[in-house]
């Protein structure tokens, strides 16, 4: 169970591996992410999961089924919460067993962790889902540690999880039909949160330097806290800035948009009034016009055009 301590960001996520997906992304609005936010349902039947190279063991039926979870369980986080659901209501009546390690094995095989083991055990005693917390669990889970808790099933998603002395820490666990799969949920992972964190380090310095923090117990400098303080001042002036284009632009486009509908309105007018003025002129001139043009007309030509006596002479 080292490297399934290693994994990605998966429902059995206890072990908070940096292959989980990508910090930061934010995936909230994703179908996938939607999805992970839905509640599981309660299995009412007592069917074993459709898997692929090992057989599962039909479940008990007068007596709850012990399934196991283990992990580190740091920074407690949804992607952890919905694994261990996943557990216990993949079967009408479990008994879920969650077993968390040890700072000495997290630290000496995986790296420091935020919370210390007895925050990660009542972190864990609250879950709802967990019917016991077993502390120190084994790294890598044993024979002996499955017959001593009687455990029917070990609970994880299906991947080969390879470890110094094996390809796959579960295949003893898989040959005895007592390896239940379970899904994977993504974008989340302790390594991910971590993550944002570290990404977003300066901010955070400073929220808490807000609230009263010392830079003493934030472990900065004197040098860091001012600079810190330069970066607020230039983050203030840069959003100030910010808001006054954004003011400035909304301003001008307001004038320009007004102009518009001014500029139409003249348009419009004259328009209406070239019309107007158009049908007062023919009402006015137009008969005397048209009574010029009718009598030169009928008076005809007042002597022959010269091309008219040349043609006659």
């Amino acid at each position: 169970m080292s490297s399934q301590k290693e994994s990605g960001s998966t429902e059995n996520d206890q072990h908070d591996s940096s292959e989980a997906s990508t910090p930061g992304s934010s995936s909230s609005g994703s179908p996938a992410a939607k999805r992970s936010f839905e509640p599981i349902p309660f299995s009412t039947s007592y069917d074993v999961p459709q898997t692929s190279g090992y057989s599962v063991n039909p479940p008990h039926r007068d007596r709850p089924v012990r399934m196991y979870c283990d992990g580190i369980y740091d920074l407690f986080h949804y992607g952890h919460a919905r694994a261990i659901e996943q557990a216990k209501k993949s079967l009408p009546n479990v008994y879920l067993l969650v077993g968390v390690c040890n700072d000495f094995d997290t630290n000496s095989k995986k790296g420091k962790t935020v919370m210390q083991e007895e925050e990660r055990y009542e972190s864990m005693r609250h879950c709802r889902w967990v019917d016991e917390v077993i502390r120190d669990a084994p790294w890598v889970i044993t024979q002996e540690f499955i017959d001593k808790h009687q455990i029917d099933y070990v609970c994880h998603d299906d991947l080969p999880y390879a470890s110094a002395d094996s390809d796959d820490v579960y295949e003893f666990v898989k040959k005895q039909g007592k390896f239940w799969p379970t899904q994977r949920t993504d974008n989340i992972s302790t390594s991910d949160l971590i993550t944002r964190i570290v990404r977003d380090y300066d901010k955070y310095l400073r929220r808490n330097l807000e609230r009263g923090l010392t830079p003493k117990e934030l472990n900065i400098s004197f040098f860091k806290e001012q600079e810190l303080v330069l970066q607020k001042h230039v983050e203030g002036l840069r959003n100030h800035i910010k808001k006054s284009v954004r003011s400035t632009r909304s301003d001008l486009q307001t004038e320009i948009n007004d102009l518009k509908t001014e500029l139409a309105s003249v348009i419009s007018f004259w328009e209406s009034r070239g019309s107007e003025l158009s049908r007062n002129f023919g009402a006015l001139f137009g008969n005397n016009v048209r009574n010029l043009f009718s009598k030169r007309v009928s008076d005809g030509p007042t002597q022959d055009s010269p091309t008219k006596r040349s043609r006659n002479s």
